[in-house]
């Protein structure tokens, strides 16, 4: 398949990205198209739909093997499950699946067309192989079943992000970065409330831990180049 695109994210490494695309609705994307794509006839009418599905690759997570049982994080470091029963990235084909809302369209930038999209669980530079348009009608169901993730919801973590040290952050960022660490970016077999977390996002590293359903940001530095 061809690369069409790569998404431009604020998350330089995996640790943070959400579990699921649209848990953090307020991260914002933009999807920079290849050389050969960058053709604004192809997004003729786009800008009518609020959705997107984007199907890219887990450029990061590829193995010469696969395996039928993974272990999914959710369930900690021992469950396992089918492959095809999960979302894991650890696939016969690396090929991921997200849901994202379309912000708005650039069609002539430097860099051709741009799609503005917010809600993404990608890494910065993750490669795009096709982007296909949400259609409520036909992909909403309202009566799924989630199966064993049914089970798995767990409450949003109480983020305490002084503001001194939210201040150091660009405005844009401000509350995405409380969204993400909402969601509880740890492991879920790891619950050391002295252990120090790092995640980098947007050029800053924010160190943080973990104390119950408390989270407590303690440093944010940024990042040199």
């Amino acid at each position: 398949m061809n690369i069409i695109a790569q998404i431009r994210t604020d998350f330089q490494t995996k640790f943070g990205v959400p579990r699921q695309s649209g848990l953090v609705a307020d991260l914002q994307a933009q999807i920079v198209f290849t050389p050969e794509y960058r053709n604004p006839d192809a997004l003729r009418g786009i800008e009518g739909f609020s959705h997107l599905w984007l199907i890219w690759e887990f450029s990061k997570a590829k193995r010469e093997a696969w395996s039928p049982t993974v272990r999914p994080p959710r369930l900690g470091s021992s469950a396992r499950m089918g492959v095809f029963a999960t979302r894991s990235p650890f696939r016969p084909n690396p090929i991921g699946l997200s849901c994202v809302r379309l912000e708005r369209v650039e069609l002539y930038t430097p860099q051709g067309p741009i799609l503005h999209v917010l809600g993404a669980d990608l890494m910065d530079g993750t490669p795009i192989f096709d982007i296909k348009p949400y259609l409520p009608y036909a992909d909403a169901h309202p009566e799924a079943v989630g199966g064993y993730t049914d089970q798995l919801q767990s409450p949003l973590l109480e983020v305490d992000f002084p503001l001194q040290l939210l201040d150091k952050l660009p405005q844009r960022l401000q509350a995405s970065v409380c969204g993400v660490l909402a969601q509880d970016p740890r492991p879920r077999y790891q619950h050391d409330p002295t252990r120090i977390y790092g995640m980098a996002f947007g050029g800053f590293d924010v160190r943080f831990t973990i104390d119950g359903q408390k989270l407590t940001v303690i440093e944010v530095e940024e990042i040199k180049k």
